[in-house]
């Protein structure tokens, strides 16, 4: 019975191998297809087609904004045109809600697909365990951060945390993050005001919009050094600790 045991179990091993290698190499590739100029423009088309749905409208934009964020599709094209659509005020809160359910999504997928094994790893790595522990006692203030990042790569950072030991508490408050750069991208899209041209050369000519861009750019590095100093600190003395 033994040999048998140990049978399955290999089998087993192996398709949970074969399951990760799969997503690790199928995860780049749709990142980089999510960018192209096609999706883009689908994108767009998508959003002129809410424009037409009246009230069901605010309803179809939450929804294809989750569907997109779960996918590793880049929001801006969705977060400008909620502008163009909603206005600022209406558009940010229809973004805000749609950006934390999309996240929040995401982050569960990650936990409940990959934080077995992570934990396993971390079984044979005590530095790494430590290091996941200390991440934890400081996730409000870590998620808080990157949100504040609208450079750091949102899609992917919703399944990595989700990999920690991140509380569901805490990274659903520091999601608040985001509330300044869904803003500004929100003010930029009631700037263009035609979802035809967002992300064109065209869009870009107005002078607000020019400012809100620079605007976001110095927040995003701000929070972006900020960050990796302060995770850096965080990393050294968890390891440190291990020592």
């Amino acid at each position: 019975m033994e040999p048998e045991a140990n049978q399955i179990s290999s089998r087993y091993t192996f398709k949970h191998r074969l399951l990760f290698l799969s997503i690790a190499l199928a995860v780049p590739l749709l990142i980089v297809a999510t960018r192209s100029a096609y999706v883009q423009g689908l994108l767009r088309a998508v959003l002129i087609q809410i424009e037409h749905l009246g009230v069901w409208g605010p309803i179809a934009f939450i929804a294809i904004y989750n569907f997109a964020t779960i996918l590793f599709i880049p929001g801006s094209v969705l977060t400008l045109g909620g502008g163009v659509l909603f206005g600022l005020w209406w558009g940010s809160v229809y973004v805000l809600i749609a950006a934390t359910l999309g996240a929040t999504f995401a982050f569960l997928i990650g936990r409940y697909l990959s934080r077995d094994r992570v934990v396993k790893y971390m079984e044979a790595h005590p530095k790494f365990q430590s290091l996941d522990r200390a991440v934890a006692k400081e996730g409000l203030k870590i998620v808080f951060l990157t949100r504040l990042c609208p450079l750091l790569p949102f899609n992917l950072l919703n399944y990595a945390l989700g990999i920690t030991q991140v509380s569901l508490k805490d990274y659903i408050l520091g999601s608040f993050g985001m509330i300044p750069g869904t803003v500004m991208y929100v003010y930029s899209g009631s700037l263009v005001g035609d979802i035809a041209t967002i992300g064109s050369a065209t869009a870009s000519t107005n002078p607000q919009a020019e400012a809100v861009k620079w605007l976001i750019n110095i927040i995003s590095f701000t929070a972006a050094v900020t960050v990796t100093f302060y995770i850096t600190r965080i990393a050294r003395k968890a390891l440190d600790e291990t020592v």
